[in-house]
């Protein structure tokens, strides 16, 4: 197992449910980080103008990522583990999906939200 956790200013939920995960399984871990780091206020959702606001309502949109991802050779399950913005998976992890070599391999997800359920953000992921 390996868990690819996105870790974002401020997500402590998401890294301490992630963390959680892998010591009860044993899996390793690995961050998911924007290419451009995001700030606090990228990431105010208040903010029609805030960088995660326009991100998240660009449909097609993709967030580019640093691929630094391990090689998963060894590993027959991916978790992928993301905060819900806007009722989806921030746009990274789109990007995230389609530079790992998942051919042959089990991917799960898991999120947390303040407020937004999940079908919508498995939907996307799918």
């Amino acid at each position: 197992f390996v868990f690819i956790s996105v870790n974002l200013t401020g997500d402590s939920t998401t890294k301490r449910m992630a963390q959680t995960i892998a010591n009860l399984t044993g899996a390793d871990l690995h961050e998911i980080k924007a290419q451009y780091p995001y700030t606090q206020a990228d990431l105010d959702w208040h903010a029609p103008q805030s960088r995660t606001s326009i991100e998240q309502h660009e449909h097609q949109g993709h967030v580019a990522c640093v691929n630094d991802f391990p090689a998963l050779d060894q590993y027959d399950t991916i978790i992928i583990g993301h905060p819900i913005w806007w009722g989806i998976p921030p746009r990274l992890i789109a990007n995230a999906i389609d530079q790992l070599p998942l051919d042959g391999k089990t991917l799960a997800t898991f999120a947390t939200s303040g407020g937004s359920g999940y079908q919508r953000s498995q939907r996307y992921i799918r």
